[in-house]
């Protein structure tokens, strides 16, 4: 079956002042309507046309080489939108609770340690890309990928590995209409709309 858009579950205006409406009309409604799109094409006759997307940017290389390329770009974007999405929401932010505190403060030291390393991930991402806290071996790990790659497709080839249970899309098409070139203070502003208790169902599995 098709890949479809994933219906926000929270108006447009839901995240502001940290996220403006506009942003999040385009960002969900043209650049993952686009992914989605996209996707759907590069696969359509294909083995892989009818397999959750976390199944196929996981096996790239088992994708047909003419489509490879758009199935990493697309097929990656949706499943990075569909993750961030479901990671915010209204009157959240705060800080993890139970198991997924713990593995935060086991894996580095603190929730501020957290916060100072994944946001340094996230601002230090040349160009376009993404900023991840992944399971990798039992424990949590943060890494960054450019473009729409993800922690799913390995090392090898995202440059990154694990499941990734948060992401911050760090393209300037999530946050230049209010930030421009101050991607830090999006970074600051995003803590405001995370949603620590889909994170850590996320963490559960």
């Amino acid at each position: 079956m098709a890949y479809e858009l994933p219906p926000l579950a929270y108006p447009f205006n839901a995240l502001e002042p940290h996220i403006d409406a506009r942003t999040m009309e385009i960002h969900h409604d043209k650049h993952h309507a686009g992914y989605v799109a996209k996707a759907n094409a590069a696969l359509a006759g294909t083995a892989w046309a009818d397999r959750p997307v976390e199944e196929v940017i996981a096996n790239l290389a088992d994708v047909p080489e003419q489509s490879r390329t758009a199935v990493r770009n697309n097929a990656g974007g949706h499943a990075n939108h569909s993750l961030f999405w479901s990671v915010m929401g209204p009157g959240k932010g705060g800080a993890p609770m139970g198991d997924l505190a713990g593995a935060i403060d086991s894996a580095f030291g603190s929730l501020d340690a957290f916060r100072e390393q994944f946001a340094a991930a996230a601002a230090g991402r040349f160009g376009s890309g993404w900023a991840w806290l992944v399971v990798r071996d039992g424990s949590l790990a943060i890494c960054s990928t450019a473009n729409q790659d993800n922690p799913l497709m390995g090392e090898a080839i995202a440059g990154c590995s694990g499941r990734p249970i948060l992401g911050l899309d760090v393209w300037e098409h999530a946050y230049y209409l209010t930030y421009q070139n101050r991607r830090p203070d999006y970074i600051a502003a995003w803590w405001n709309v995370i949603d620590w208790d889909q994170v850590a169902r996320n963490y559960a599995g």
